[in-house]
């Protein structure tokens, strides 16, 4: 049988049509395309995929069992070490991860680990499969409880393999629906918010308690839980904390972090307006300040929100965007208008200080700097201007102090994140664990479940002693 050189396309909705709604853009594959996609795989013995994999899923087992047409046992494999795989399947980067160490990539493209992820996924949904009936506690149920503070990627994580060894959890949400930036952060056209929800509803069958509304550090405090019962704390509540540009007219009306922009369209439910009315101001002519994919989902949310022209200005060239390859092919898809080697400089408003333009400095591209990617510089005295009602600025987010700031003892590093053994995940205060963003600064939705998937390891054999 001859070898598959390309991957087996994934079908996705045509762009005139897609842009004009939140409807989900990728289809997945069919059980026929699922077929062939997994017999590209060259089944090796060492088994690299499984390295580039933080929450360490067994990759060619799952695949081959789709090539025998097991599909629901395709996805019972993938359960046994991740909680969310129809999640992952859609967002997760899987070209930086298991597929940049696939075999097959050497000479071809990498087999579609994420999107047989996704299939298989969908596939038990449709078979409305029962969580209580894929994983069951592994020991006896034990007579501790455990609190975790966030209910994102990481937070999930944690609490599922906590309760699976047995441990009563209850996750702490500060907002009304769980899921972290899988619902306020991602919008519905890459994840839909019912794939987070039927996660979750999972995750509550296996015992997993949900407390919303809770702020920890301010409406109860650390010291209070473990006051409560609580054994351990695992704290998960991700970089929330927006960064700005600091340049002059950041504080106009019209000026958004994507933080707040993302927020407002999709827990705020702008994305089904106008049965929702929602304050998202009326969009005519949008700028997305930044290169990545929360850049690529605000300027994508911002056409779909019917505005005229949305343009994308990102201060290096289209090579240096960190945001995930097919993110940005789908963006210019739709109709985004990139316009790379700019960099804002101030933000014009009018009479009544809402935005009316934006002014940005013409740069170009020195030396590679400690990231990697080529320097920008500054070309003086050169500038382009856009007319523009709306900006967003997707440059990035820090570590956000409401908990961390309030905690006596807790060790920070000098940019406030929440300083670990990586060893075991523990921080300065004893059974106190702590993973993701927090942690590390803005990352993946799969880099946090695995720190959330190790610290539970480490509290599960803290608390067994």
């Amino acid at each position: 049988m001859p070898v598959i050189k390309k991957k087996t396309e994934m079908p996705k909705r045509g762009a005139s049509e897609r842009a004009t709604d939140f409807e989900e853009v990728a289809l997945g594959y069919s059980a026929e395309q699922a077929l062939d996609e997994a017999r590209r795989c060259l089944f090796c013995k060492d088994k690299p995929c499984i390295k580039g994999c933080p929450v360490g899923v067994d990759i060619p087992a799952f695949i081959k069992l789709i090539t025998e047409k097991k599909f629901l046992e395709a996805y019972l494999k993938i359960k046994e070490t991740n909680y969310l795989p129809a999640v992952c399947g859609r967002v997760c980067p899987q070209e930086e991860q298991c597929e940049l160490l696939c075999t097959m990539g050497k000479k071809f493209e990498p087999v579609g680990i994420g999107r047989l992820e996704r299939f298989v996924s969908d596939f038990a949904y449709k078979e409305k499969t029962s969580e209580t009936s894929l994983r069951r506690n592994r020991g006896r149920l034990q007579n501790k409880k455990v609190a975790v503070i966030g209910s994102g990627p990481g937070g999930l994580t944690a609490a599922g393999e906590l309760a699976g060894a047995g441990f009563a959890v209850t996750i702490f949400e500060a907002l009304h629906e769980a899921g972290g930036v899988l619902v306020y952060g991602i919008p519905e056209f890459r994840l839909p918010k019912e794939i987070v929800r039927k996660e979750v509803e999972n995750l509550r069958k296996t015992g997993v308690d949900f407390k919303y509304g809770c702020v920890i550090g301010k409406t109860k405090t650390l010291s209070q839980l473990f006051s409560d019962g609580y054994s351990a704390v695992y704290i998960g509540i991700g970089a929330g904390l927006p960064k700005f540009l600091g340049i002059p007219g950041e504080n106009l009306n019209g000026v958004y972090s994507a933080n707040e922009f993302l927020t407002r369209i999709n827990l705020m439910k702008a994305y089904r307006f106008p049965e929702y009315i929602t304050p998202v101001k009326k969009i005519k002519n949008a700028a997305v300040v930044g290169g990545g994919n929360v850049a690529m989902d605000s300027a994508r949310c911002a056409l779909r929100l019917k505005a005229e022209n949305v343009y994308n200005i990102y201060r290096r060239s289209r090579e240096e965007m960190p945001a995930r390859k097919e993110e940005i092919i789908n963006a210019g898809e739709e109709g985004v208008k990139f316009n790379f080697l700019l960099n804002p400089v101030e933000i014009i408003g009018d009479e009544k200080g809402f935005v009316r333009a934006m002014k940005c400095a013409k740069m170009k591209l020195g030396e590679p700097d400690e990231s990697g990617r080529r320097r920008p510089i500054v070309i003086q005295g050169e500038f382009s201007m856009f007319e523009v009602d709306t900006v967003v600025i997707a440059v990035g987010a820090g570590a956000n102090p409401l908990l961390p700031g309030t905690v006596s003892g807790l060790k920070l590093n000098k940019w406030g994140y929440i300083e670990i053994n990586p060893e075991t995940m523990e921080t300065s205060i004893k059974n106190v664990f702590a993973g993701g963003d927090i942690v590390t600064g803005s990352a993946t939705v799969i880099s946090a479940m695995g720190a959330g998937k190790k610290a539970a390891g480490a509290m599960i054999r803290r608390l067994a002693e």
